[in-house]
């Protein structure tokens, strides 16, 4: 087994890795908070995320909630839990993830089996320094409809087409909110420094918005 750090040292890779071993990793680790793990046929990322890592996916996890908030929408927030297809050779724990137009297909499962639920209709990935293992293939495998990515340069949307992803400027999973709109919201969030009031700006943003659109 190859090991790999990257500095700050916030993400090591192993390669190498037999399947039998990520599910060792992953029962040793247990439910303990603070490393999020991702298996790619046979290459192991662990990630220790950072304060500034855990702000943006806090954030962008508000973003959801007041968009479903102001739209009155239901949805499931299953946040960093542990996806895996062993007949593919491969498992990731997102940032986080939630189940928007499959809500109701996952609201009372205890546990997910990839091989005949649903995967998450949408994805957050933060990748602030280098991103050492490629997630998009990953996530294309698993058919996760849609990933939204927050870089140094800003955030990313995509759309799963074929076996892989579109770069695309509105959300499919969230009509008629883009990336622009997006990214005014995460502006909008590091000025304000009432979290309360930013969550509720958003929410009548997005009402507005839509109020707007119906015309």
């Amino acid at each position: 087994m190859a090991l790999v750090l990257h500095p700050p040292q916030e993400r090591v890779i192993l390669h190498g890795v037999t399947w039998a071993t990520f599910e060792r990793l992953l029962a040793d680790r247990g439910d303990s908070a603070g490393v999020r793990l991702v298996y790619d046929q046979g290459t192991v990322e662990l990630t220790m995320p950072s304060p500034e890592h855990e702000w943006f996916k806090a954030t962008l996890t508000q973003i959801v909630d007041a968009i479903a908030c102001a739209r009155d929408r239901h949805y499931e927030n299953l946040a960093s839990t542990t996806f895996t297809r062993e007949d593919l050779g491969r498992g990731f724990e997102p940032d986080a993830c939630f189940y928007i137009q499959h809500a109701d297909a996952v609201r009372t499962l205890r546990r997910l089996n990839l091989t005949l639920d649903p995967p998450p209709d949408l994805v957050l990935e933060i990748d602030l320094t280098s991103p050492s293992l490629n997630k998009l293939p990953l996530y294309a495998a698993l058919g996760v409809p849609e990933v939204w990515r927050y870089t140094r340069e800003g955030i990313h949307l995509y759309q799963r087409q074929g076996e892989g992803y579109e770069p695309i400027e509105v959300s499919r999973v969230f009509p008629a909110v883009s990336r622009a709109d997006l990214t005014h919201f995460l502006e909008q969030s590091r000025a304000m420094s009432n979290r309360t009031a930013w969550f509720k700006a958003v929410v009548a943003w997005v009402q507005a918005h839509d109020a707007q659109q119906r015309g």
